[in-house]
């Protein structure tokens, strides 16, 4: 898979690669791996298989895609013991994300989140949006 620019993606090289050391599960359709940079002791991507670029690019025909990815790390972080009450759930929202490949982080516990990550994942700001969000646009 490429980028719509036929730029490698980093996101699509590991799922192409389906690197087993990185990826923590799979199906069909998604993706999980852990944040190279976690915000949180648990911090995961949830990534579609398709290249999507951002939530921001989503239509209605994406509602069951987003809520599948939603499910899947409520689902992830629970496996993981975390408590979806001190959990975040989120999408970078453009021109605020790094990789241009849409992603839902899942990070806990929300309580042990640094200062800079709190700001940098602070839900409903310029650059980060709950699902919910999403959700409500499409």
């Amino acid at each position: 898979m490429m980028s719509n620019s036929q730029t490698p993606c980093v996101f699509c090289d590991i799922i192409q690669t389906n690197d087993s050391s990185k990826i923590i599960y799979a199906d069909d359709e998604l993706v999980v791996f852990p944040d190279i940079k976690p915000a949180a002791p648990h911090h995961y991507l949830v990534v579609p298989k398709s290249h999507l670029l951002n939530a921001k690019q989503l239509g209605p025909e994406h509602k069951p895609l987003v809520e599948n990815m939603i499910e899947t790390a409520k689902r992830i972080l629970e496996e993981k013991g975390c408590d979806l009450a001190n959990a975040s759930l989120g999408f970078h929202w453009p021109p605020f994300n790094m990789i241009s490949h849409l992603h839902l982080h899942a990070i806990a516990p929300q309580s042990e989140m640094g200062f800079a990550a709190k700001l940098m994942f602070r839900p409903d700001s310029w650059w980060f949006v709950t699902p919910q969000y999403v959700l409500s646009r499409l």
